[in-house]
Formats: structure tokens, C-alpha cells, sequence
């Protein structure tokens, strides 16, 4: 892979480059690693890249990449910038010809998401978003058994995404990663939304393979000279009927990461938090609560197949964020080798859109007292 940010400082380019690395698939070959020619190559250096292959802009690595021989030349990009330039290099990579890998959200605006989108589809290139979460194997486990009916039909869905870094004006220090979260013109018209609650969003609908048809929300902006929204509560409406709540904030003091789900069916009910991973609970209507753990007993195949080690032995944040990559990496070395996937399990473009539509309904239904807004 070649890389776009992630240079020297970056927090999110070097979960990346670890979780990529993890299944042994994936190599860094070159990259365009910060908007200074300088400290990109000087950061590429410190990744031990052969130093032609340290590029200044990223567009000069996507023209010159193209020109080498098929065999040495990065097969995908990987973007880890801030939102406001991950449409630019997106759009470029593909129609170079190259694969994408790309942090989310998706793009700074819905126009550049449903653009990229027929860039994607028009390019007939994989493109993979980073919603992490979904990789985790306990999450699979939810969502296989959500998919074979072991829990009914779904009624009521609670998701939270709390978080307490910006309970303080960090971004009017040195914090970089608090500064472009906070600006529009870098993080878009969302804030938390953009940050964590399309996470939550994701999670929702990966879990339950139903859509959010409809949200009211009521957006807090408790920072002081904040524009963005840095606090929110919303309620929603799923396509089956069901109903639901979603709660974000970076401003709840003494929270970490504090991303949970619990889905309601008919005849049973999950919950799932990801600073406890490692434990899935579930209760059902005439049975014992039961407690599933990643290659414990009575896992679905989905789960199973991304426990990397034995039961007992923690699996994390990095492992999940390398589920992405793994299975990414499998349907792009299935392409090279003219094999299909039947159902590739990585979030794609659409989901990118589809979190785009979740900001700007979120945004929209605010302006309007919380009104009712379809997604």
C-alpha cells in the first residue's frame, strides 16, 4: 500500500500502518505522508522506505506509481488526512487505477460523497471505509445472529458514543487533533456527528442490517466559540418499525471510548461495548443470560474466522481495525488472481454515503427544533 498523511506526530496513520501489518498481507511501500514536502519525506525516511518512494504530494506519488511496472508499483491507497482531503486523493487514486483505503467519514461534503461514489462504481476499483468497530469478532457474532433470526425481530436499539477530550478548549492549544475537528472547513458540517457518531451509525446498521429511515436530533455545542457540535442526543426510526436512540458527546467528562449497543428483539437482546470488546452478552426470553467470547464456544463462522489467538487472550482495537484491512486485502488478492468473494465484509463507499446522509439529517433536523428529518 501507499499511503496519504500520516506523517511524523500522526495518531490515527500509525494505527493504520500497525493494523495492516498484523495478517502479514499488507506491505508499505511508499507514501505522501503531510502537506510539507519536507516532513513527508523525513517521515517516510523514518519508516525505512526507499527514499524515491517518498513523494512530496500525493499527487505526484499517484502519477509517478502509475508509471512503474505492475509488480512494484502500491496496488491500493490508504487515506488518513482529515476529512477535507480525503475526496482529492480518493478520487485521483482511482481513476489512476488504483484500489482505495479510506478513514472515515468518507468526505468533507454529501456532494463529494455521492460523487466519489459514481468514481467508485464507474472505476470498477474496491474501496474500503474504516469503520472499525464492525471488524471486531463480537460484532460479527451480533450481527450473524441478528442475520439468522436468533433474536426476533428487532423493536428497540440504544447506541452511545461518549467521550470527555474536549470537555476543556483544547484545540486553542497545540493539539492538532482538536483543532481540525473543530473547524468546519477541515472536519465539515459536523462535529461529534462526523468524529464518533457516524461510528454509532455504522454499528447500528452493520449489526442489525436494517437503515435508519428518519432521526430527530438535539445538538449541543457546549464549547466555548465552538460552531460545531460537540454534544448529541437523537432519536430514530429504523425501516422495519423499530425504534431507537443515539447518544455522542466529547464533552462527558471522564469518559475514554465509550462506544455501546444494545439491540431488543422479539425473542432475545444483545449488548456490546467496545472498551470491553471481548464480551458479548446477550439475554433471551425463556434462557439463561449467555456471554459469547472471540473464539469461545457457540460462535457463528463470521466471528470465528477473525479470532486471531485463543479464547481468554484479549483481541483489541488494533485487531479489529486490521479485520478491515484482512478482508480488504483477501478480495483485492482474489481480484488479482480472477477468484470472487461471494460476500466481501468490509464497509464500502455506500456506507460512506450513507454517513454523510446521517450528519446532514442530523444537522437539519437541529436547525428545525429537532424536527422529524428522513435520512
Amino acid at each position: 500500500m501507499g499511503m496519504v498523511g500520516g506523517g511524523a506526530g500522526s495518531f490515527i496513520g500509525d494505527v493504520h500502518r500497525k493494523a495492516a501489518a498484523i495478517d502479514g498481507m499488507i506491505e508499505l511501500v511508499c507514501g505522501a505522508f503531510s502537506s510539507t514536502a519536507e516532513k513527508s519525506i523525513a517521515s517516510g525516511l523514518a519508516l525505512n522506505l526507499d527514499k524515491n518512494r517518498c513523494y512530496g504530494t500525493f499527487e505526484e506519488m499517484i502519477k509517478t506509481e502509475a508509471e512503474l511496472p505492475e509488480d512494484v508499483r502500491m496496488d491500493f491507497v490508504a487515506i488518513v488526512t482529515p476529512n477535507h482531503m480525503h475526496f482529492p486523493p480518493a478520487k485521483m487514486a482511482l481513476e489512476y487505477g488504483f484500489h482505495v483505503v479510506c478513514d472515515k467519514p468518507v468526505t468533507l461534503t454529501l456532494d463529494e460523497a455521492e460523487a466519489l461514489k459514481k468514481v467508485v462504481d464507474g472505476s470498477g476499483k474496491l474501496f474500503a471505509l474504516t469503520h472499525n468497530y464492525t471488524g471486531n469478532s463480537m460484532v460479527k457474532q451480533a450481527r450473524a445472529m441478528v442475520a439468522n433470526g436468533e433474536l426476533g425481530t428487532i423493536r428497540k436499539i440504544q447506541a452511545q458514543y461518549l467521550q470527555g477530550w474536549l470537555s476543556t478548549s483544547l484545540e486553542k492549544t497545540e493539539q492538532k487533533q482538536a483543532a481540525w475537528r473543530v473547524d468546519p472547513k477541515k472536519s465539515g458540517i459536523g462535529g461529534a456527528l462526523g468524529d464518533i457518531g457516524t461510528h454509532a451509525e455504522n454499528l447500528i446498521e452493520y449489526i442489525t442490517g436494517l437503515k435508519i429511515e428518519e432521526i430527530a436530533a438535539d445538538l449541543g455545542r457546549f464549547g466555548e466559540g465552538r460552531i460545531l457540535d460537540d454534544d448529541g442526543n437523537m432519536l430514530i426510526r429504523m425501516e422495519n418499525g423499530a425504534k431507537g436512540t443515539i447518544s455522542i458527546s466529547q464533552i462527558a467528562l471522564g469518559e475514554e471510548n465509550n462506544l455501546g449497543i444494545k439491540v431488543y428483539g422479539t425473542k432475545g437482546s444483545l449488548e456490546w461495548y467496545q472498551e470491553n470488546p471481548n464480551e458479548l452478552i446477550t439475554r433471551w426470553l425463556e434462557e439463561p443470560k449467555k456471554i459469547y467470547t472471540p473464539n469461545g464456544n457457540g460462535l457463528h463462522d463470521e466471528a470465528l474466522e477473525v479470532s486471531r489467538i485463543p479464547a481468554g487472550h484479549p483481541e483489541g482495537y488494533l485487531e479489529a481495525f486490521a479485520t478491515i484491512y484482512k478482508n480488504f486485502a483477501t478480495h483485492l488478492t482474489a481480484i488479482n488472481e480472477e477468484k470472487s468473494i461471494e460476500k466481501p465484509d468490509y464497509p464500502t463507499v455506500e456506507d460512506g454515503v450513507r454517513g454523510m446522509k446521517f450528519i446532514y439529517a442530523a444537522v437539519e433536523s437541529d436547525k428545525n427544533n429537532s424536527s422529524w428529518t428522513k435520512i
